[in-house]
C-alpha cells in the first residue's frame, strides 16, 4: 500500500517533496508550484541534475511529476515514467548540442 503525502515530512510549497528537494528546486530558481508547473517535471528535473549531478536520482523525476499530477510517486506508470525518461534524455542532448 502506498503512503499518503501527509504522513511524511513534506515541503510547504511542494506537497509530496522533501526538504532537501525543495531546498534544491528553489536554489535553481523554482521558488513555488507556479514556476514547477510553468517548467514542467522533465525541464525541472534537467536544472536539478545540471546544479546537483549524481545526487538527482530519477526518483527526482517521478517526484516532480507526482507532485504536478496529485499522485504519489511510486503511482505513476511504467508508461508514464518511460515518457519522463525520454523527455528528460531529449532535453539534455538539445542542452548539449546548444
Amino acid at each position: 500500500m502506498l503512503r499518503s503525502m501527509s504522513r511524511s515530512k513534506t515541503s510547504p510549497l511542494f506537497p509530496g517533496i522533501g526538504p532537501v528537494t525543495e531546498r534544491r528546486l528553489i536554489a535553481v530558481g523554482i521558488a513555488d508550484l507556479v514556476a514547477l508547473r510553468k517548467l514542467g517535471a522533465a525541464k525541472t528535473y534537467q536544472r536539478l541534475k545540471f546544479r546537483f549531478g549524481k545526487d538527482v536520482t530519477l526518483s527526482a523525476l517521478y517526484g516532480l511529476e507526482a507532485v504536478l499530477t496529485g499522485q504519489h510517486w511510486r503511482a505513476i506508470t511504467p508508461a508514464r515514467k518511460a515518457e519522463l525518461q525520454r523527455e528528460a534524455v531529449a532535453l539534455k542532448t538539445e542542452r548539449t548540442q546548444k
